[in-house]
């Protein structure tokens, strides 16, 4: 989950401020970074909202473009 990371860091935000805005561990959100674990749907939408981009730029680090 590249785009996680790197939107976190540019909106210069720690991962225990996000962690505790969206009600999980710092522990958890340090996993779906570093992709040792994955988030369930439901954490996705929750952070895709939190920050204000799409779930495929959460995942990809990039927005979904039309072909």
């Amino acid at each position: 989950m590249t785009g996680l990371k790197e939107i976190r860091k540019k909106k210069k935000l720690n991962q225990q401020k996000v962690a505790y805005d969206l009600n999980i561990s710092r522990e958890a959100l340090s996993y779906y970074e570093n992709g040792k674990r994955e988030p369930s749907l439901a954490t996705l939408v929750a952070m895709s909202n939190y920050f204000n981009v799409s779930i495929n730029y959460l995942i990809t680090g990039k927005e979904f473009q039309k072909r």
